[in-house]
C-alpha cells in the first residue's frame, strides 16, 4: 500500500475532519505527501498524519480567494515541490438547510456556486502548471450521486454537483495531452462527522435513502478510500472524464 503514491505530493482541499481528513489519511499511507489546505483548524487531521508516519503540510486555504489559492500552491511547491495530485473536496454540504428552491436566496445560491463549483476552478488553475511540471498529473473532483436521481429541496447543492460532472468531463478534455488526468467520484451520502453531528439526514430520510440502495447499510468515508487511491495512482493511467458513482447501488449508470 505504502509504495503506490511513494513521494507523490496530494493535495486535500477542504481536508481539516469529515472524508477530506479520511482522502488525507488514505494517501498518507500509501506512501504520498499530504498538503492540507482548510479555512478550518487542520491541528487534529495534521496530528493523525504525522502519527502515520506522513509528509505533511497544512495551511489555511480560502478556494474562493484567488490570492489565497496562489498562496497556498507557492508554500507547497517551496516545502514539498511539485504537485502531481489534486482532490478537490472543499465544499459546503452539511452546513446547508434543505428548503423549496423557492425559498432559496440568491446569495445562498451564490455562496454554494463560489464555494462548491469555483472554489475546484480556483485550485485546478492555480495547481495545472505544477503538473505540467512533472509531465503529468491526477486531478480528482467530488461530485454526489444525487446528481444522476435529483433530490427535492436541495437544488442548490444538486446543481453546484451537477456543474462538477460537466467541469470534470471538460477539463478532462483540455488537460489530456499534458499528461494529466481528471476523473470524478460520486458519494451517496455518507455519515462523516458532519452529516451525523447535524441530525437531519437522520429518520426517515437516512431510511429512504438506504432502501434505495442494492447494498443497504450506512455508508462510512472508508467506503470511498478504494476509489481514491485508485483514480490518484498509476493503476488508473488510462482513465480520465469519468465520474464514479460510491453509493451501494443507489444509482445505476
Amino acid at each position: 500500500m505504502m509504495e503506490r503514491l511513494k513521494d507523490e505530493v496530494a493535495v486535500v482541499t477542504g481536508g481539516a475532519q469529515g472524508i477530506g481528513a479520511a482522502y488525507a489519511l488514505a494517501l498518507a499511507k500509501a506512501g504520498a505527501k499530504v498538503v492540507i489546505g482548510d479555512v478550518a483548524d487542520t491541528g487534529a487531521v495534521q496530528a493523525s498524519l504525522e502519527a502515520v508516519g506522513g509528509t505533511t503540510f497544512c495551511s489555511r486555504l480560502d478556494v474562493t480567494d484567488p490570492e489565497s489559492v496562489n498562496e497556498f500552491v507557492r508554500l507547497t511547491e517551496e516545502k514539498l515541490g511539485n504537485i502531481s495530485k489534486l482532490v478537490n473536496n472543499a465544499a459546503l454540504f452539511s452546513s446547508l438547510e434543505t428548503m423549496p428552491f423557492t425559498e432559496i436566496s440568491s446569495g445562498e445560491w451564490d455562496k454554494v456556486m463560489a464555494v462548491n463549483v469555483r472554489g475546484s476552478f480556483e485550485v485546478a488553475k492555480a495547481v495545472v502548471p505544477s503538473m505540467r511540471s512533472n509531465g503529468r498529473g491526477s486531478i480528482i473532483n467530488i461530485a454526489s450521486g444525487t446528481v444522476f436521481k435529483g433530490m427535492t429541496n436541495f437544488l442548490h447543492y444538486v446543481s453546484s454537483k451537477g456543474a462538477i460532472v460537466a467541469f470534470t468531463r471538460s477539463l478532462a478534455r483540455e488537460l489530456g495531452a499534458d499528461g494529466i488526468r481528471v476523473n470524478c467520484l460520486a458519494p451517496g451520502l455518507v455519515m462523516s462527522e458532519g452529516v451525523v453531528s447535524k441530525g437531519v439526514w437522520a429518520g426517515e430520510k437516512l431510511k429512504a435513502n438506504l432502501s434505495s440502495r442494492a447494498i443497504q447499510r450506512e455508508s462510512e468515508p472508508d467506503d470511498i478510500l478504494g476509489a481514491l487511491i485508485f483514480l490518484a495512482s498509476n493503476e488508473s493511467a488510462f482513465v480520465t472524464g469519468q465520474t464514479l458513482v460510491i453509493d451501494g447501488g443507489s444509482v445505476m449508470h
